[in-house]
């Protein structure tokens, strides 16, 4: 973090223009963030010490300084927790401020982009974007034990953007219904980090041993019961993980989860009963590849239908 611009800063003052202000430190307190939930674009900016405003505001990363708006640090945030988004799925996002968000973020250097289909791009951050929402995380107290919003850079499996692209926009459904009902999101968990998590359990006997030969040192029943632990199913000897795992907190302040999984017209026969059984909330992914989704969003507005759909 950074207190102080100090405007002898040859290179900063290159970098951000004299529109842009100062920005101060913003302590954290539980009414501060309970304002900040009320709108579910604000939930991965939340524990974040970023501008939510309009105008430009200076913020540091570890080495270099950047003028950013409200609306690119939700862009930032949001691509951050679900690795990668369709810039058209980020519209929403923009509040009314001036300009595209996702470009000036490029120019920046702070997101990179790739094209999924006809006028559409998945949005992805850079280490930097990642240095700089990791360089400005608030300090709360009050949770010092509650886990973090992980953030994520770069692309992963290339070839599944059609699928991944579409994790957000499952979320935004649920997201919408939970927030209907009073509930608030804490945070956003990938199935990249729950299966870390899976990994390093099974391989931590296997740790600082020469005679290890790689192989998982658990048995079934452990196994089983990491599993129940970490409210995930375990049937016909596998652990079985969710898209998305969801945790919010409800109206009356009980911390619950929901795990979403992301089906597509290749769910037949035993991965389709699989995917009946596992008792995550799944939504019907339309098209292959995100580009052939169908439907836009309204510019200001929240993707919705033809996207992705609940299948009950």
């Amino acid at each position: 973090m950074w207190d102080r611009y100090d405007p002898r800063d040859d290179e900063a003052r290159r970098r951000v223009g004299p529109w842009e202000r100062q920005r101060g430190r913003r302590g954290g307190s539980s009414e501060h963030d309970r304002d900040r939930a009320k709108d579910g674009r604000d939930v991965f900016v939340r524990d974040l010490d970023l501008p939510l405003g309009r105008d430009r505001e200076l913020v540091r990363d570890r080495d270099r300084v950047h003028g950013i708006n409200g609306a690119e640090s939700r862009v930032l945030a949001t691509v951050g927790a679900f690795r990668v988004v369709s810039d058209r799925d980020l519209e929403h996002l923009r509040d009314g401020a001036p300009g595209d968000p996702v470009e000036r973020l490029r120019d920046e250097r702070l997101v990179g982009s790739t094209p999924i289909g006809p006028n559409e791009r998945a949005v992805f951050l850079t280490e930097r974007g990642r240095d700089l929402l990791e360089a400005n995380r608030r300090d709360v107290d009050e949770r010092p034990h509650e886990p973090r919003q992980a953030f994520y850079a770069g692309l992963r499996k290339p070839r599944e953007l059609g699928h991944d692209t579409q994790v957000y926009l499952a979320y935004l459904r649920a997201e919408e219904r939970l927030r209907s009902r009073g509930s608030r999101v804490r945070r956003v968990v990938l199935d990249y980090e729950l299966k870390r998590a899976y990994q390093r359990f099974l391989q931590d006997r296997n740790r600082g041993r020469k005679d290890g030969n790689g192989r998982p040192a658990r048995e079934p029943h452990e196994i089983q019961a990491w599993a129940h632990e970490h409210g995930l199913p375990y049937f016909d000897e596998q652990v079985h993980f969710p898209d998305l795992r969801i945790e919010y907190e409800d109206r009356d302040g009980c911390r619950r989860r929901e795990d979403v999984e992301i089906t597509t017209g290749h769910y037949r026969g035993a991965r389709a009963a699989a995917a009946a059984r596992s008792g995550f909330t799944r939504y019907r992914g339309v098209g292959g590849m995100a580009g052939g989704r169908g439907g836009r969003t309204r510019r200001g507005g929240t993707p919705r239908a033809h996207v992705a759909e609940d299948w009950l």
